[in-house]
């Protein structure tokens, strides 16, 4: 570890992926301008925003996962370091997640093939159950192969019974609401939602800072571990089906997403030159770029400005007040961005 640089003013953070290797994993996210490891490697998670101190054993290996920063004075420090230089100029009235890090996790995923089903801890049973962490999610979808899907939620009239005798007979699949993959849609996932992404999707996704997840069917594969009386204890039956899927119309500038009770989501289109507002005193913002280019700066003074790209993910802290404005570059068409924000808990 390097040694911290003297006293920093919070500026934007450009971050380094973090990618992990996936059975259902590709190549696609190259087309989002990744320097993913060599083929045959196959990867199916890129971690664009991560602060996790440790991760599950199933999931990302159980290690930690920290972002690194490559710009800047912080270059080659975590987002950790950063948030403890900083402190509330970084988060601002918002505290850090349970376990000490950023409260927000991004990514992008790559499902080649189908992922498992599965479902991930509500707040109750997160709760009573040590090393269980909640896990609430949404999915902006990026790219589909032609009759793609995702799985999202159960068809009405699906018991725990009735799921549970499927899970042993394999037929499963037959108890999910398949829903059409359409580029530019959001589909958000509240915990205790089964779920599935298809093959031939590929989505940026906005969570809560957990990889806690519940398997319980792998579409034939074999040697990974199920999860089922720990799903089956974490479903909502009582509540078939997920939230509509939300998008940004032709003829809008911006739209929420999502709203959870931990963070929103809102998209943008800003035309070429234009300037989006994004600087909050209240908390930070994470953004995402999805398509275009941009700078983050002010537009009062001609200090250095923040370049950001289509595949790249920027943390900006509350109080870096010459940071406040998204500028898109120029182009044909307008850049398109997200933008996530943290909610009061209480």
């Amino acid at each position: 570890m390097e040694a911290m640089p003297p006293a920093v003013e919070p500026y934007p953070l450009i971050l380094k992926p973090i990618f992990f290797e996936k059975v259902w994993g590709g190549r696609a996210l190259e087309r989002l301008g990744k320097k993913i490891p060599a083929a045959p490697t196959k990867i199916g998670e890129s971690w664009e925003v991560a602060d996790m101190g440790s991760t599950s054993v199933s999931g990302a290996g159980g290690g930690a996962a920290r972002s690194t920063v490559e710009n800047g004075p912080l270059a080659g420090q975590t987002l950790a370091d950063a948030a403890a230089m900083w402190g509330s100029r970084m988060m601002g009235r918002y505290p850090l997640s349970v376990s000490g890090g950023f409260p927000l996790l991004v990514k992008f995923l790559d499902a080649s093939e189908n992922l498992s089903v599965q479902v991930h801890p509500s707040p109750a049973y997160a709760q009573a159950n040590a090393g269980a962490n909640l896990k609430t999610e949404c999915w902006y979808i990026l790219s589909a192969e032609p009759g793609a899907v995702i799985y999202k939620g159960l068809k009405p009239g699906v018991t725990a019974a009735s799921f549970a005798a499927h899970i042993k007979d394999g037929t499963v699949a037959n108890d999910l609401i398949a829903v059409p993959a359409v580029v530019g849609e959001c589909h958000n996932l509240p915990s205790g939602t089964v779920h599935a992404l298809g093959a031939g999707v590929v989505v940026a996704e906005v969570q809560t800072p957990s990889d806690t997840t519940y398997r319980v069917f792998d579409w034939g594969r074999t040697g990974r571990e199920l999860h089922i009386p720990q799903a089956l204890a974490c479903i909502d039956f009582a509540s078939p089906g997920a939230p509509e899927a939300t998008r940004l119309a032709d003829d809008q500038q911006s739209a929420r997403l999502v709203t959870t009770e931990f963070f929103t989501l809102d998209e943008y289109a800003v035309n070429p030159g234009d300037a989006l507002p994004i600087g909050d005193e209240s908390g930070p913002a994470v953004v995402v770029m999805l398509c275009g280019s941009s700078s983050i700066g002010d537009l009062l003074t001609s200090g250095t400005r923040t370049e950001i790209h289509a595949g790249q993910a920027c943390v900006v802290p509350a109080f870096s007040a010459a940071w406040d404005s998204l500028v898109a570059g120029p182009g044909e068409h307008a850049a398109r961005v997200l933008i996530a924000r943290l909610v009061a808990t209480g």
